[in-house]
């Protein structure tokens, strides 16, 4: 398009530098208004574009954007201060070797922010690479809106959820809470920056208040996608393939799990609701009794917490051992264990193109550093 102010100025600045003559205004008369009939057209032209990309939504597309929007939510904005003293804290510790027991191994280690929260390894491996844990490490990313944390729950929330893997001797692998505090204190510049997130605390550095300041910057990992537009109103966010899919995401029943602002990790469910046992499905080396190993209650046997469905794409590989890396073949194994569904090539396909538009953008504060 062309830039009429841009172009309106040059001619002012022609008429302003050459001397008056009759030729010269008439050429620069000339000039303008061409300019403001290219300037109409344009405006015309992007007129028509839009009325025929709103005509071409149909009535079946509002019905189905209407129910997408009894089902699923937008994420919410980011509510936490990027230049408050306790997130660039929390952002600094979440990128600390110092936790762990060889001094190189960090949250991001397995939760890679600048790749969606993960490691897309079927389970990580130990600060000593000499073991490996029994789950895969799951993202990052949106945690902050989840029921509970970790795939049995066993974490009430962010914080609860940050102080198990500095501990835990298949992880980071440090002996107890007093190791930690200890190695954070013999870094100087930590004392200054735990007096500025938690004024007027007499000795701040503490292994809650690490954990605390973790929280923090983990509330900032959020990834709006074009998912996110769509419900807001913008049906041209998700293509024609998209729309399909989500139309089948919700006929097949993936909606009786996967739904809310996460598309799931708001409840708990067993693994081979309908058909078992899973890892016939899934090939699982292992059998995993999920929550069952936290409350001990028979009805907690194989059931985990629904895994959000955000940035899955994104996310491989999948379950709650990274059994499967092909998200088709997760979608399959899904529709057949927890529904009694078996999807046709078409169907899968549809709701894999869905899934894509739940892959979101990496934060600015992110993707900068």
């Amino acid at each position: 398009m062309l830039d009429f102010n841009n172009l309106y100025a040059f001619t002012i600045f022609v008429q302003n530098k050459m001397p008056m003559k009759k030729h010269t205004l008439i050429v620069s008369a000339a000039v303008l208004t061409a300019l403001i009939a290219s300037q109409a057209c344009n405006q015309s032209a992007e007129k028509e574009n839009a009325a025929e990309t709103e005509a071409s939504f149909t009535a079946e597309d509002s019905t189905l954007w209407k129910t997408a929007s009894n089902i699923f939510k937008p994420l919410p904005p980011i509510e936490v201060n990027l230049e408050s003293p306790l997130f660039k804290l929390g952002e600094k510790l979440y990128h600390e070797t110092a936790l762990s027991a060889n001094n190189q191994m960090s949250c991001n280690t397995c939760h890679q922010v600048a790749n969606y929260g993960v490691d897309n390894e079927p389970t990580s491996p130990s600060f000593d690479k000499k073991a490996r844990g029994e789950r895969n490490s799951p993202s990052s990313y949106n945690a902050s809106l989840h029921i509970a944390q970790f795939w049995d729950g066993r974490a009430a929330d962010l914080v609860e959820q940050a102080k198990g893997p500095i501990l835990n001797p298949v992880e980071m692998g440090l002996k107890n809470e007093k190791e930690a505090v200890a190695k954070i204190k013999a870094i100087p510049e930590y004392k200054e920056l735990f007096e500025a997130a938690f004024p007027g605390e007499k000795d701040p550095i503490t292994y809650h208040n690490i954990a605390l300041a973790i929280s923090e910057y983990e509330k900032s990992l959020m990834t709006p996608s074009p998912f996110d537009e769509y419900l807001k109103g913008n049906y041209a966010a998700l293509d024609a393939k998209q729309r399909e899919g989500l139309k089948t995401f919700i006929e097949t029943g993936c909606i009786t799990c996967h739904t809310g602002v996460n598309l799931g990790g708001h409840m708990y469910q067993k693994f081979g609701l309908v058909k078992g046992p899973y890892w016939e499905y899934t090939g699982s080396e292992r059998q995993d009794v999920g929550r069952y190993a936290v409350t001990k209650n028979e009805a907690d046997m194989y059931v985990f917490k629904v895994p959000s469905l955000r940035n899955v794409e994104k996310t491989w590989p999948y379950f709650h051992d990274g059994s499967v890396a092909d998200l088709s073949k997760a979608v399959r194994i899904m529709a057949t264990t927890q529904l009694g569904r078996d999807l046709s090539n078409e169907q899968t396909d549809a709701i894999v193109a869905f899934l894509r538009s739940l892959t979101g953008e990496i934060p600015k504060h992110i993707a900068s550093n």
